[in-house]
């Protein structure tokens, strides 16, 4: 049974992930102690938790690519297990439609995402082919998804207890610099600033304004996930989309604005709008595809892939259940 506690308090942690307990406890109508020891027991038992990472394209230099891996039969999930521990593989997901594995790449250039594709994608036993489509444009992140159990004033009350920052990079500092402080957060994106500072050899309050700087920004994404068991086992259904050049702007603008839809990019592929949508049931995915081919008639749908099983998101590797059970920094590579 979903606890609604559980869930608001994984919902208000998408709001701001860093929220102090205390912002918290007005708006969801809990105490701080309480919230505090929910969260450590949801954190201890791979049930949410909260991930760090550069926003690619916000982050100069960053790109990002979709891999659909063809595995032959039962090699999948053993694939999956063994790019499960590359830093560039920033997420990787067991799916339905004509690919078996589709593998979010990070990389700092074309040829590196590339060479990453062509050297250690392709060399997995089982793999049998690859379909790279790089990510042109993000105009839907996954981090600004919500489950909906907040009411919208409970979620402006979050918002605005987010602190302001600039979101200009300090003087003297380089890309590799802020990259280090990605990695440190990365394991957990709540994590203090004091201990946050011992792992970086930096004051505190020198990493609460770089954190602040980098958030402000948009070059640092701090995002709250959560197992199925929280969250009643949405369905997740990857979406390839292709329309005319004039027409993709509108489509993708009204896709990306939609409540089912978790991630919309452009994409520089066979299809060049694709978008994650997150649906409690198998059929409703229709319902939105409905609506956007009676708005835009020229969209065609490439491929459906549903998502059989996530072994890793965004650096956080899951087991068979959905439980965060590791971390692997994600790592697009030297410059």
């Amino acid at each position: 049974m979903i606890d609604e506690l559980d869930l608001a308090l994984v919902d208000a942690l998408r709001v701001d992930p860093r929220a102090p307990w205390s912002a918290l406890a007005g708006p969801l109508g809990v105490d701080p102690a309480t919230l505090s020891r929910r969260w450590a027991k949801l954190s201890a038992q791979g049930d949410a938790w909260v991930s760090c990472y550069p926003a690619a394209d916000r982050f100069d230099p960053g790109l990002t690519a979709l891999v659909e891996v063809e595995c032959r039969a039962g090699t999948a999930a053993a694939a999956a297990t063994d790019l499960a521990g590359d830093g560039r593989a920033v997420s990787i997901e067991l799916v339905s439609g004509r690919a078996d594995l589709l593998v979010t790449v990070a990389g700092l250039t074309p040829t590196q995402i590339g060479d990453y594709v062509l050297t250690r994608i392709a060399a997995v036993p089982g793999v049998l082919r690859t379909r790279t489509s790089p990510v042109e444009r993000t105009l839907r992140e996954g981090s600004r998804w919500t489950d909906g159990a907040l009411d919208p004033d409970q979620r402006a009350a979050i918002a605005a207890t987010r602190p302001p920052g600039l979101a200009d990079r300090g003087p003297g500092r380089s890309a590799r610099e802020d990259l280090q402080l990605f990695a440190a957060l990365g394991a957990d994106g709540r994590m203090p600033y004091a201990e946050l500072g011992q792992r970086m050899g930096l004051p505190a309050t020198t990493v609460r304004r770089r954190l602040t700087e980098l958030r402000a920004s948009g070059r640092l994404v701090l995002r709250c996930d959560a197992s199925p068991r929280l969250t009643g086992h949405p369905v997740g259904t990857m979406l390839w989309l292709d329309l005319p050049a004039d027409r993709l702007p509108a489509a993708a603008r009204w896709l990306s604005e939609q409540p089912q839809t978790r991630m919309c990019v452009l994409t520089l592929g066979e299809a060049n709008l694709v978008a994650y949508v997150m649906t409690h049931q198998l059929g409703a995915v229709r319902i939105l595809e409905a609506e956007l081919t009676h708005r835009f008639p020229a969209a065609r749908v490439r491929d459906r892939q549903l998502t059989l099983r996530t072994a890793k998101l965004v650096g956080r590797v899951l087991d068979p259940t959905g439980r965060a059970v590791g971390y692997v920094p994600i790592d697009p590579g030297e410059p």
